[in-house]
């Protein structure tokens, strides 16, 4: 997935500020065009979607180090304008639980939504070819696709901002290296040391007072790693993502084909009217 794990003080200034600055801007413009329509109606499905992202995010696939994210999901049943307010909603959740630090929140919501929005994007254009019967086929290629897109978006800013910025630990069983895959369980199922305070892998050298620090990967190690263990993952996320939206086709098909933020010529039940 797209999601950025850097703490706070590695990104350059310009790069983190110029994030948080275009997120403001596109929550805001968001807000104001989802006011146009019935809010009532929009908040439960903007937040049971955004839940349902933030336990797939919070889930990894240990060999792979990949997180199931359910982007293109959250993208389809909420489109264009929701999607930018639900990846906002989900980075400052993640980022209190320490999914990467407060300064990239706003590059975080950037790659999420962008991601939402690419993916809701290809998955009406593969419907209008593929027909509404294909909604499998469709939401597949769609996520395969935008993982890719996003995950080659993830590559550029680490270059951007200087590269050294991934670290040994985010490879799960892949050591970055020598580009091999080992046991991820040869060291027991609780090998990151949540459940033994001694831990099993040997702390880092640091000199006094300063804190240890993780060894870094450069930019090309770093596009070897993510697209090695990324296609894998995208596949995983496409099939997961297939039934998903293929069990809402047949059981909730509005969601799909009419969206979140469409307009109605009659009153919903409950929608009263306030005197003022």
């Amino acid at each position: 997935m797209s999601h950025i794990h850097i703490p706070d003080g590695v990104l350059p200034t310009w790069l983190w500020a110029g994030g948080w600055v275009l997120t403001l801007v596109f929550v805001f413009f968001a807000g104001r065009l989802a006011e146009r329509n019935d809010v009532r109606r929009k908040v439960p499905l903007l937040a049971v979607v955004a839940a349902l992202m933030l336990v797939a995010m919070s889930s990894e696939i240990v060999p792979l180090a990949y997180h199931v994210n359910l982007t293109v999901v959250a993208g389809v049943l909420l489109g264009p304008v929701l999607s930018v307010i639900a990846a906002f909603i989900v980075e400052v959740v993640l980022a209190m639980l320490g999914h990467g630090g407060v300064t990239v929140l706003g590059l975080n919501t950037l790659m999420i939504a962008s991601e939402m929005v690419v993916g809701w994007a290809l998955f009406r254009g593969l419907v209008y070819v593929l027909t509404r019967r294909r909604v499998r086929a469709a939401t597949f290629l769609a996520t395969v696709l935008t993982l890719a897109f996003t995950t080659t978006l993830l590559v550029g800013l680490v270059a951007v901002s200087g590269g050294g910025n991934a670290t040994a630990r985010e490879t799960g069983a892949l050591d970055p290296t020598t580009m091999s895959f080992g046991n991820p369980l040869s060291a027991g199922v609780f090998r990151a040391g949540l459940f033994d305070s001694a831990g099993t892998r040997a702390a880092p050298a640091q000199q006094p007072g300063r804190p240890a620090a993780e060894p870094s990967l450069s930019v090309a190690r770093f596009a070897a790693v993510v697209y090695t263990l990324g296609p894998v993952g995208w596949l995983l996320e496409a099939l997961i993502s297939a039934w998903v939206l293929g069990y809402v086709a047949r059981v909730r098909p509005g969601l799909l084909w009419d969206g979140p933020l469409e307009r109605r010529d009659h009153a919903v039940i409950g929608d009263g009217q306030v005197s003022g």
